[in-house]
């Protein structure tokens, strides 16, 4: 009898990975493919869900199994997590009708937040939201497709997220777990019942075109006999209703109890918080957690790996020269000089708002600023400022958090693609005054949907979301310096007035592009 294994699959922004991790929760084998985002016009950000989400998929899953040895019978569970808050309309086969309309960095649907915000007001949108409507919430981006795409909307079967679509594309059943469904597509399901509000959905679509809401770690259903020729699973295989990538990251860094904290450092930052209660504050987000009975507060940064992508791109052509002849990484090779600099970067500070922003601001008409350029600054001197401006976002916002007293943070645990950068995490570490931890397992949220399969079959040692925490070893601990930090705080008061000091600017000169 074989050993018994767990598979996890993650779609993201740029790229999806995948792993296999046994009874022990030791990862056996680890995929990873790459793929596209596309930007067609300012503030839109799609991707095509058959090629990008359900591709991916099968090539990862197939890779998984070929590179392990291990036979598809062994395979006991199936855990699945995608980017969240997206909003991808499918006819009655699950075949897209358009492109996925993606998370909070797609703010196109600003008019559709404004008509939502005079046809509900402001009152109940605070009492629903904790905040007003922002880009990422899914009501709006639906009645945005509703008011501007009329053949899509009259041929939606269902509107679903990444998560969903993978999960009916296994098994025909449409899911969507209660922490995005209750959260993301608020105030469209009942709280309480988890069944769509027919009065609340009727301006903005069916009831019958929203997923049914049932718990991440439920059995959403079975491998189908055509997903298994397309996947290399065994049908009949079980898979979990999965979540959003965020969550399943927060998972696999052990957020199961108040005071923990998930730094996930991806294209963008997002940050989840677990709470012991609903904490408003209309800087940031709140939900309930994925874990039953813990809430959180969450927030976001839409530049990240995302910005150090473009100052290696436009910047820094040397640098992927090298690696394409043969040398080392472009991003090993962009930190050279960087340690020379010194904190504050002789003056220069980053907005980092390239893509607009979120949390705290919420503004999709936000705009980058390279703030206190002089004929002394050099590109390193450019590129760790933009390594900076991350960390003064991340300390913007755990203040934030930390400003409301029922609020405590413990450990911050660090994952994502950007903690391979130990210039950049002993950064934040100084920024931020605080340890920072990485995980023994550093490859994130498919870590964690890999865990809660194991959870969701009942496999013994994995009886609740506590025991998950048995399986997530520590790493690498950064241990901030004392006198850096005091040097940092000068620069973070700046940091934080830069916004409101160019608001008006900013939006200026983005109605003058986007007009």
């Amino acid at each position: 009898m074989g050993k018994a294994c767990f598979m996890g699959i993650d779609t993201g922004t740029n790229s999806s990975k995948g792993v296999l991790v046994d009874e022990t929760g030791t990862v056996l084998a680890l995929h990873i493919t790459q793929h596209a985002m596309e930007n067609p016009r300012p503030n839109y950000y799609e991707h095509d869900a058959e090629r990008d989400w359900w591709g991916d998929f099968c090539t990862i899953s197939r890779a998984l199994l070929a590179q392990s040895g291990i036979p598809p019978k062994d395979i006991k569970g199936v855990g699945i997590s995608a980017l969240g808050a997206d909003c991808l309309p499918v006819d009655k086969d699950c075949r897209p009708l358009r492109k996925a309309i993606l998370y909070g960095i797609d703010a196109r649907a600003v008019e559709e937040m404004r008509q939502l915000t005079e046809l509900y007001g402001e009152e109940k949108i605070r009492a629903w939201y904790g905040r007003p409507l922002c880009s990422s919430d899914v009501m709006p981006k639906i009645l945005w497709i509703k008011n501007n795409e009329p053949e899509v909307y009259a041929n939606t079967y269902k509107f679903l997220t990444g998560s969903s679509y993978i999960t009916a594309k296994l098994t025909g059943n449409y899911v969507v777990d209660r922490f995005l469904g209750l959260a993301s597509f608020n105030p469209l399901y009942d709280p309480k019942t988890w069944k769509p509000v027919p009065e609340l959905c009727a301006p903005v679509c069916r009831p019958d075109q929203l997923a049914e809401v049932r718990e991440a770690a439920d059995i959403a259903g079975y491998v189908t006999a055509s997903a298994a020729a397309e996947t290399g699973l065994a049908e009949g295989t079980p898979v979990i209703t999965g979540t959003d990538d965020s969550g399943a990251e927060a998972i696999s860094c052990g957020v199961v109890e108040p005071g923990k904290m998930m730094l996930q450092l991806g294209s963008s930052v997002y940050m989840i918080l677990g709470t012991g209660t609903l904490v408003d504050d209309e800087r940031l987000w709140r939900e309930e957690f994925i874990v039953p009975g813990l809430c959180d507060i969450s927030a976001g940064t839409n530049a990240a790996g995302s910005l150090t992508k473009w100052y290696r791109d436009n910047l820094f052509p040397d640098a992927l020269e090298k690696e394409r002849a043969g040398g080392p990484d472009a991003y090993q090779t962009m930190l050279e000089g960087v340690e020379a600099v010194p904190p504050g970067c002789d003056g220069l500070i980053t907005l980092p708002y390239f893509a607009g922003e979120r949390t705290p601001v919420n503004d999709p008409d936000a705009r980058g600023i390279l703030f206190g350029l002089t004929l002394g600054h050099t590109r390193s001197h450019l590129y760790r400022s933009a390594l900076e401006s991350v960390g003064f976002s991340i300390q913007q916002q755990i203040r934030l958090m930390e400003s409301h007293p029922e609020v405590r943070l413990d450990q911050i645990i660090a994952v994502g693609g950007g903690t391979q950068n130990h210039i950049w995490m002993q950064i934040i570490a100084d920024i931020l005054g605080r340890r920072v931890c990485t995980p023994t397992e550093t490859v994130g949220a498919c870590y964690g949907d890999a865990l809660m399969a194991a959870l969701g079959v009942g496999w013994k040692g994995f009886e609740n979301y506590a025991s998950l925490t048995n399986y997530i070893r520590a790493g690498k601990t950064y241990i901030p310096d004392p006198a850096v930090h005091a040097q940092y705080q000068k620069f973070q008061e700046i940091y934080d007035s830069l916004y409101e000091a160019t608001r008006e600017q900013s939006h200026r000169l983005s109605a003058l592009v986007n007009r």
